[in-house]
């Protein structure tokens, strides 16, 4: 079992927060899960119901093992609470909704991230688990379910509350998006909802981030805000850094910074966010995905093929598994375009003999794949994968 869930200190925190939360019974506890695109998908919601009411969000640099009792115990006077609940070991979720239960939660999607052995151990556990918090929703509250991933809308089967779908599928989704254009500001699409369009302009780069403007409109529409301060609200999304931000590369290139995490579906984002930007060249610098389990060679393959469709002028992949990547990529793209290093070093040398003024490349890759250290040693600079790390999150024990 988890260490963490383990700890005589984090579980009397648990019980304490729990008993605040109880001390506040207006608040009205929102909570995220998925597979991709929690964090974000809490930035905005934060973002659009600040338009309206005092809130407090989980904090986005906390660990999400500690996030959720820390949280709660900063409660005063807040009338909306939105938590991240993270998951990757069996029961883990039971321990967050020990201390709270949401009125509305969000399901963003599921890919088989934390599939191996170590964590949540297959597919089918990561449904089971992610599915309690749908399960725990009252059935006088909302479980809002992204339609367009088939695997979160099996989680919308064990809701007790009331389900809205978003997606792009107007048939069948309440909130629909339409009329997509992706650019170097960001995202904009006609959001349709009860009859009436309106234009959404989102900060944040891809198309994949409708799906984020569309589950905080949801929840702003059910939450009573007039549409001008659900667009105000989206309109203040800042990008989050490693996330999709566009960072000053060497060379005077520019560089689509999604280093932060990887799992094949945000791979698969942003390879198609790349292919949507317009640049001189473009170049794909991929790092492997972790915790896979058995979808290590798919979930590697799957992305390859999308590099072989979307067809990036260059193609570097970084360590182990991306050979799979590798392979499937030469499918569609020229096969000396597609480059298979070792580490990071060996992909910053590829890099410094192709790269040139006005490129665009793309960065993702795990965590602990450390593809934040490419730019840096392009700049000569020293690194120490350990000290990188330890950036990441603070840790409250």
């Amino acid at each position: 079992m988890n260490k963490i869930l383990k700890s005589p200190f984090h579980n009397l925190r648990r019980i304490v927060a729990k008993l605040w939360l109880l001390a506040h019974p207006k608040v009205e506890v929102i909570g995220v899960t998925g597979s991709y695109g929690k964090t974000n998908v809490t930035a905005a919601i934060f973002t659009v119901l600040a338009e309206k009411f005092k809130v407090l969000s989980t904090d986005l640099n906390l660990d999400t093992r500690y996030n959720i009792p820390i949280t709660v115990l900063k409660l005063s006077d807040h009338q909306k609470l939105i938590l991240e609940y993270g998951v990757d070991r069996p029961g883990e979720m039971d321990y967050h909704l020990f201390t709270a239960k949401p009125k509305i939660a969000v399901i963003t999607g599921i890919t088989p991230v934390h599939a191996d052995p170590h964590h949540l151990g297959s597919l089918e556990n990561i449904i089971k688990e992610k599915s309690k918090l749908a399960a725990a929703v009252p059935g006088s509250g909302w479980v809002i379910v992204n339609w367009d991933d088939h695997l979160a809308r099996q989680i919308a089967d064990v809701a007790m509350g009331k389900v809205i779908f978003y997606g792009r599928n107007r048939y069948h989704c309440q909130f629909w998006a339409s009329h997509i254009k992706t650019s170097f500001k960001g995202t904009s699409f006609k959001l349709h909802f009860r009859g009436t369009s309106h234009l959404v302009k989102l900060p944040l780069i891809g198309r994949h981030h409708v799906y984020t403007a569309l589950a905080a409109a949801t929840i702003g529409t059910l939450s009573g805000l007039k549409w001008r301060e659900i667009a105000s609200g989206i309109s203040k999304v800042s990008p989050l850094d490693g996330r999709g931000n566009i960072d000053p590369g060497p060379k005077e290139s520019a560089i689509l910074n999604d280093s932060r995490r990887a799992n094949p579906a945000s791979a698969v984002a942003g390879l198609q966010t790349l292919a949507d930007l317009p640049a001189k060249r473009k170049i794909a610098v991929l790092g492997e995905m972790r915790e896979l389990g058995k979808y290590e060679e798919e979930g590697h393959r799957s992305v390859g093929r999308k590099a072989a469709e979307t067809k990036p002028d260059y193609l570097i992949c970084v360590g182990g598994p991306t050979k799979y990547i590798a392979d499937e990529a030469r499918r569609g793209m020229k096969k000396d375009r597609v480059i298979f290093v070792k580490d990071v070093f060996e992909a910053a040398g590829a890099l410094s003999g192709i790269l040139l003024k006005g490129d665009l490349w793309y960065l993702k890759g795990s965590l602990l794949a450390h593809l934040e250290r490419i730019p840096l040693i392009l700049e000569g600079k020293d690194v120490e994968s350990d000290e990188i790390a330890s950036q990441r999150y603070e840790v409250y024990q």
